[in-house]
């Protein structure tokens, strides 16, 4: 797709991947309105620190609040929905909240996109929703299982994505990414909890150590997301964006120690621990439709994906609380 004067919404675009969407999107011509989560300090999250945020339209609204959405989708040609309540552990505290957020917002947006005749939704959903791996690779057919309040709100807004687009013809492509990582990610996921700690000192706790993860560098994400927007055979699929490869969180945390040159004790640290058949065990993507459909390949690989991060969580330590346990 050329980009160029594209009028594009991106929900969620204060967030990790979000922001890493909206820089991307400017620099390739588009004209982008960012949607970030209203709050009171008036923070546009990680758009506050983009050279680029001056060349972003940048609203604030609620994705669950059903005026801002259709305000934010007025005039676009093309919407990537990705605000979401994302963290597993305080889905267990605030269920309601997950649905309100990821299933109601997804509601919204998709109306709003029905009413106003947008030409393209990329929908974001999340490996999560698969559970532990029943076969792998995971290919798109795999069952789905709700192991987590979180991944069965997602669940509930991709089956919502799936009727806007079978009942009313919106035209949706929803994209599955795996454990995307790199610089910005919150310190709720495994990747920056284990490099602040290895930064910071010798203790790494963490939860369970034998869960295996697929993790795909974020430029490997946007660069997906971005092709399912612009290929019309994507419309009404839904497509993961996985690199192929899984890695247990004990190895993980071995290679990000030895890039970072840290020598490092390992502790499972019981608060961390998901319950028991709420842990996802396995979790490896069969990227082969990205690749055939989109022709999206996953260019920068794991080692040299943590490097980059490691780089940028080095001059950025100050924004994270190393040691302090993200719920």
């Amino acid at each position: 797709m050329n980009w160029q004067g594209k009028k594009v919404l991106v929900t969620g675009a204060g967030g990790f991947i979000g922001s890493h969407l909206s820089e991307s999107l400017c620099r390739e011509g588009a004209r982008v309105r960012a949607l970030v989560h209203y709050n009171a300090l008036a923070s546009r999250g990680w758009l506050d620190d983009s050279e680029l945020s001056d060349e972003l339209e940048i609203v604030a609204g609620d994705i669950a609040d059903a005026d801002s959405v259709r305000q934010a989708v007025q005039g676009v040609d093309v919407i990537f929905h990705l605000a979401a309540l994302i963290a597993i552990p305080y889905s267990y505290v605030a269920p309601a909240s997950y649905v309100r957020t990821n299933i109601n917002g997804t509601l919204n947006v998709l109306q709003a996109a029905r009413e106003a005749g947008t030409e393209r939704v990329v929908h974001t959903s999340t490996s999560e929703v698969y559970g532990t791996a029943l076969q792998v690779p995971i290919s798109e057919e795999h069952p789905v299982q709700g192991q987590s309040p979180y991944s069965a709100s997602k669940i509930g807004a991709d089956k919502i994505a799936e009727s806007y687009h079978c009942s009313f013809e919106v035209p949706v492509t929803t994209v599955r990414p795996f454990n995307t990582f790199g610089p910005r990610q919150s310190a709720r996921a495994v990747i920056p909890t284990i490099i602040t700690q290895c930064i910071s000192g010798k203790k790494v706790k963490l939860g369970s150590l034998s869960p295996t993860r697929d993790m795909n560098y974020v430029a490997n994400t946007v660069n997906g997301f971005m092709l399912a927007a612009a290929v019309p055979e994507a419309i009404g699929r839904t497509i993961n964006l996985g690199f192929g490869k899984e890695i247990s969180i004990n190895d993980l945390a071995q290679m990000i120690a030895r890039l970072t040159g840290a020598e490092i004790e390992l502790e499972s640290d019981d608060s961390r621990v998901r319950p028991e058949k709420s842990e996802v065990e396995r979790l490896m993507a069969d990227n082969r439709l990205a690749k055939e459909l989109l022709g999206w390949t996953p260019e920068v690989d794991l080692e040299n994906g943590l490097q980059k991060t490691i780089d940028w969580m080095r001059e950025n330590l100050d924004k994270y609380r190393p040691g302090v346990y993200v719920v």
